[in-house]
């Protein structure tokens, strides 16, 4: 989830894995695969960076632990 402001400025969090597209037109457009529209007040570089940062984020595995080398106690 990343978050966005919408043109009001209300705050919300935009579930990064239904972006279809990012429009600048020129305002910035978000188009999710459901169909569902959002207009918000970041660039669409900004909104394009919190996504990479996002999937970055939950794509990386997480370091080992201490117990892994202790064969799993």
């Amino acid at each position: 989830m990343v978050l966005l402001h919408r043109l009001d400025g209300t705050a919300f969090y935009l579930n990064a894995e239904l972006v279809e597209t990012v429009e600048a037109t020129p305002d910035t457009v978000i188009v999710l695969s459901n169909g569902h529209r959002y207009i918000v007040r970041e660039p669409a570089e900004e909104v394009i960076a919190r996504i990479l940062s996002y999937r970055r984020l939950i794509n990386n595995p997480l370091p080992p632990t201490n117990l892994e080398g202790q064969g799993g106690r």
